[in-house]
């Protein structure tokens, strides 16, 4: 799309979701609630090293059984913010159900490039494919997943020649993309980027609706029904991509869930987006 023809007030209307959503932070409490009730009830590993930086951390929630099949989550905050910890919700959809989950940190922005965070979040996946399986994960079965920006940080991952890492080709077996950014080009108009400190050099690399595909696991492509316009449309966009290069592609249209809301059903096992988790997965 051509951005150039938009305002800036409405770049940042279409693409600046806690403007979109003015509870948004009622919202983030209540995941953080819903996410301390994984965490004091379920067994986890907390903020286990896999790179050298403090925030380098993740948090695994093993299966009821194991060794089990691993969804990889990172947590979105357009790459300056929230944490790992918002996000323990969705364990409790999904440990019950036989599937471990890995919560990623990585640096934020402005301290760090979306280059050195693409690159922590591609490390934090070759940790757990190599380590997991020393807490219960079966790395043979290995799924990535994230909302809003951890969403762009999962596409990315399907980007990836694993291979050039001494990993499979096929180290992602599926990913789920939820309310995600797949094109690049607005953030650069964003008020927000005065901290991501996005240039336009680096819009290309890390744009997944224009990179190539090494492998083609299938790929679940959610985004809320009440999001506007534009921000459906990277979803719809991605997912059309994916089409036309063979990924099978399971486009998802939340009805009656905005940016923040559409997360929420990931604490329930009965939501859609467990349920879809669950089938890609085959558990």
């Amino acid at each position: 799309m051509d951005y150039t023809q938009l305002s800036d007030a409405e770049i940042n209307r279409q693409f600046m979701p806690r403007l979109a959503v003015p509870d948004h932070e009622a919202w983030l409490a209540d995941h953080a609630a819903l996410s301390e009730t994984a965490r004091r009830t379920l067994p986890c590993h907390l903020d286990v090293a896999y790179g050298d930086t403090a925030l380098q951390r993740l948090d695994i929630f093993p299966a009821v059984r194991g060794p089990a099949p691993v969804l990889v989550y990172f947590h979105g905050g357009y790459w300056r913010a929230l944490d790992k910890s918002t996000y323990s919700l969705l364990a409790l959809s999904l440990a019950p159900a036989g599937i471990a989950t890995v919560l990623v940190n990585y640096d934020l922005c402005p301290a760090v490039t979306l280059d050195d965070i693409v690159g922590q979040t591609i490390a934090s996946l070759a940790w757990t494919y190599r380590n997991g399986a020393a807490y219960g994960c079966d790395p043979q079965r290995l799924y990535v997943s994230g909302n809003s920006a951890g969403a762009h940080l999962a596409a990315m991952a399907l980007a990836q020649a694993w291979s050039a890492r001494g990993l499979p080709t096929d180290l992602v077996k599926g990913a789920c993309c939820i309310t995600g950014i797949y094109d690049l080009a607005p953030v650069l108009r964003i008020d927000a980027n005065a901290e991501i400190r996005l240039e336009p050099d680096m819009v290309a690399r890390n744009s997944p609706l224009s990179l190539p595909l090494p492998a083609k696991p299938p790929v679940i492509v959610a985004v809320g029904g009440d999001e506007t316009p534009l921000w459906i449309k990277q979803s719809t966009d991605y997912a059309a991509m994916l089409r036309g290069h063979g990924v099978p592609t399971e486009l998802m249209i939340v009805p009656g869930t905005h940016h923040f809301s559409v997360t929420r059903s990931l604490a329930d096992p009965e939501g859609a987006l467990p349920k879809a988790i669950r089938r890609q997965i085959g558990v």
